[in-house]
């Protein structure tokens, strides 16, 4: 039986101490203790423990892991699961940046969500609000698969939130149909299919790189989504169920497709967009070679302003910097098929999003209409004064 008793010693230094012991046994019968400065705090850890015994989720402190390790766990569970090199190489950045610097050493059975709490104060004295949501919820993670294991009771991180500004959310950089068109102008015989598959079918980079000509149907004008290139230029599946898609396309990229299928590299995995020896392009090389050097061709870049003047290089010209990730090219699609009056259901399926919800996050400032919303307004006020 579980008894809670006072504990008075005398300090080396001659200073009356005082303490509460637990003396209780744990799920296999072992007698434990444990002790606190003040009774209700013993109080209330043998209540919880009592029922984690009954319930046989009990870790005594002598053998709980700490969250380091339990990082460690999450890892490698991942990694038994197939997920890809560039999704573990963030994991492992997180747990080892992040989470194991501010409260790896802490073991699991004592960590609580003030702790947590405080473990998030911690990381937003020296990182982004952004880079503090990542950490956290990868820390709920590292503890669901502790919990899911039996190596602690509850996800104590579970409920932690770290509250975002919207001032603080990226804004959402789409360039403008001049633009659109100066990019398809500029772009040279290899580089034009690319561009214009990216912008008129909202395709994300890693989708690109991995589309297959066995996915381009020309005679039903739509492209599917089935497989994806990671950084590392590895082909998979797509990330989610939701990435799997059948994209319409129009007469325009069918006959560019088809010209571009007649003088592409021919390679064994049969991509669209394969690199000059007819495998996986590179992340990099697309769009730091071709994306960004097509970009100050058509005239897409700023200078670089150092202490108020234009940088030049070693011949005297100015430095420029392109205006435009090759993500910007999908929000373009996505605004354009927006302001066609496309609907959040097919929005949704065509960009591959998990939710409608997460559409509207992404392009809700789009969806707007205020000559619509006058209408409606004012057929509504006419039904009901007559």
């Amino acid at each position: 039986m579980a008894t809670i008793r006072k504990r008075e010693w005398t300090s080396p230094k001659g200073e009356e101490k005082t303490a509460w012991l637990v003396d209780y046994r744990d799920g296999s019968g072992a007698r434990r203790f444990k002790q606190f400065s003040r009774k209700k705090d013993a109080d209330a850890w043998l209540t919880s423990a009592a029922w984690q015994v009954s319930q046989g989720t009990h870790t005594p402190d002598s053998q709980s892991i700490t969250v380091a390790q339990a990082c460690d766990i999450w890892i490698a569970a991942a990694e038994s699961k197939g997920r890809e090199r560039g999704t573990i190489q963030q994991y492992r950045q997180l747990a080892d940046l992040h989470i194991a610097p501010l409260i790896g050493a802490e073991k699991l059975s004592r960590l609580t969500q003030p702790k947590v709490a405080a473990f998030v104060d911690k990381l937003l004295e020296a990182r982004s609000r952004d880079m503090t949501h990542k950490a956290v919820r990868a820390l709920a993670r590292v503890l669901g698969e502790a919990q899911r294991r039996g190596l602690i009771a509850q996800n104590v991180a579970a409920g932690v939130k770290v509250e975002r500004s919207s001032r603080e959310k990226a804004k959402v950089e789409i360039p403008g149909k001049d633009e659109l068109r100066a990019l398809i102008e500029h772009a040279d015989a290899d580089m034009k299919p690319l561009v214009m598959t990216a912008i008129l079918t909202g395709l994300r980079a890693s989708e690109l790189r991995g589309l297959r000509w066995a996915d381009v149907d020309f005679k039903a004008a739509t492209i599917s989504v089935n497989q994806r290139a990671d950084k590392f230029c590895q082909l998979g599946p797509p990330k989610s169920k939701a990435g799997y898609r059948t994209i319409p396309i129009g007469a325009a990229l069918v006959k560019a497709l088809k010209e571009w299928k007649l003088r592409s590299p021919k390679g064994e995995q049969g991509l669209v967009f394969p690199n000059r020896q007819g495998g996986v392009q590179d992340y990099g090389n697309l769009l730091r070679r071709r994306f960004y050097g097509l970009q100050i061709e058509a005239g897409l870049a700023d200078p670089v302003i150092e202490k108020g003047k234009p940088k030049l290089d070693d011949k005297g010209r100015p430095v420029m910097t392109p205006r435009y990730g090759i993500h910007a090219l999908r929000h373009a699609c996505a605004s354009g098929w927006i302001k066609q009056g496309v609907d959040l259901k097919r929005l949704t399926t065509w960009l591959g999003h998990s939710s409608v919800q997460m559409s509207i996050d992404v392009y809700g400032h789009l969806l707007s209409d205020p000559d619509g919303d006058a209408a409606l307004v004012n057929a509504a006020h006419a039904e009901l004064l007559g």
